[in-house]
């Protein structure tokens, strides 16, 4: 059980939102409760708190001093609660909470979902037909989110709609450029060619900001997406972007992170990219091979940047997760993964 809950006063806010009934089997709440610390969280630490038949999952703020804008909750918080009314699975909503002397930070609960979590995307142990299934349905949750009408669901202020990739990278590379860590060449290298090769054309939807295999609650035993978690990085922003993050597991190896890259997908049953983009466009009638070594660029530049955060973290004391110094080390070869893409870009110019 983590230190930094106030037992006495998070049973109290329990009671207060109406979570828990007043009843004989909890009449004492910190007594009853079972809290355990959840795998993954690698930003924002999540618990998973249980107390009598109520199951639900607790997500924080990590303690300490972060870089601005980062770990917003807040923004995970809204963006799941509106798209409750927009047919994207997520889990429910209960409560949202400011108060740093419950729980240490700023944190929000929602209703646990009992599913199946998969975190190596090659499905070892199903059949060719359960890791069509599987990739199928990620395909089609993802269209989804790009599908929904942010202005009906009252997230027109959730971002900036338009110039999304010059935004982001601006705010990657000043996140970089602020840490106190050096930052690889690979990096480097791709903060100084980012901004004079953005494609021309623009369009703005929801974007989850990291849409992966780990980050979606499948049915127990169905190929159904339940729900999609993990919403910190969503905005307003292109839906090939979000999209082409998700699609640099073709090319990351599994020796180097999670990944399908040099694999036999054939064999497995794992469509190709080329065929898990058609799919895509399929689905939702974007055609992106125009300029899809850029959105990859942009993709493995900004997870780098994000691991040279998570770096920065590890140094100070304040990275949630036990695997963040393994992550930080990953940053160079993804931001190596990324340059190899500006210059396959380049060359198609």
């Amino acid at each position: 059980m983590s230190t930094s809950f106030n037992l006495p006063a998070f049973s109290a806010y329990l009671r207060n939102q109406g979570i828990f009934a007043n009843n004989a089997a909890l009449n004492d709440i910190s007594e009853a409760l079972i809290i355990k610390p959840l795998s993954g969280g690698q930003s924002n630490p999540t618990f998973y708190i249980e107390a009598g038949q109520q199951k639900m999952v607790l997500r924080k703020k990590p303690a300490g001093h972060l870089l601005p804008s980062a770990h917003a909750i807040d923004r995970e918080y809204r963006v799941m609660a509106a798209l409750a009314k927009e047919g994207v699975p997520v889990p429910q909503m209960l409560s949202y909470c400011e108060d740093e002397s419950i729980v240490g930070t700023p944190f929000f609960l929602m209703s646990f979902l009992d599913g199946r979590v998969l975190t190596e995307q090659a499905l070892p142990g199903m059949t060719t037909t359960e890791r069509a299934a599987i990739y199928s349905e990620m395909n089609r949750v993802i269209a989804s989110i790009h599908a929904v009408d942010y202005q009906a669901a009252d997230l027109e202020s959730f971002g900036k709609p338009g110039n999304y990739f010059a935004r982001q990278i601006a705010r990657w590379s000043r996140q970089c450029n602020e840490s106190n860590l050096p930052i690889s060449p690979a990096l480097q290298r791709l903060i100084a060619w980012l901004p004079e090769h953005i494609p021309p054309g623009d369009e703005t939807t929801l974007v989850h900001g990291d849409f992966r295999m780990d980050n979606l609650i499948f049915h127990p035993t169905k190929p159904e997406v339940i729900g999609v978690i993990d919403w910190e990085l969503s905005t307003l922003g292109h839906p090939l972007a979000d999209f082409a993050y998700q699609c640099m597991a073709w090319h990351i190896p599994p020796t180097l992170w999670r990944g399908i890259g040099g694999l036999d997908l054939t064999a497995l049953g794992i469509p190709t990219e080329a065929q898990y983009v058609a799919q895509y466009a399929a689905n939702t009638g974007r055609n992106s091979a125009e300029h899809w070594d850029f959105y990859l660029a942009y993709n493995f530049f900004r997870i780098a940047a994000i691991l040279h955060g998570i770096a920065q973290r590890v140094v100070d004391g304040n990275a949630s997760g036990e695997d963040a110094i393994a992550n930080a080390q990953r940053s160079e070869p993804l931001a190596e993964l990324g340059w190899q893409c500006a210059l396959r870009y380049s060359a198609s110019r």
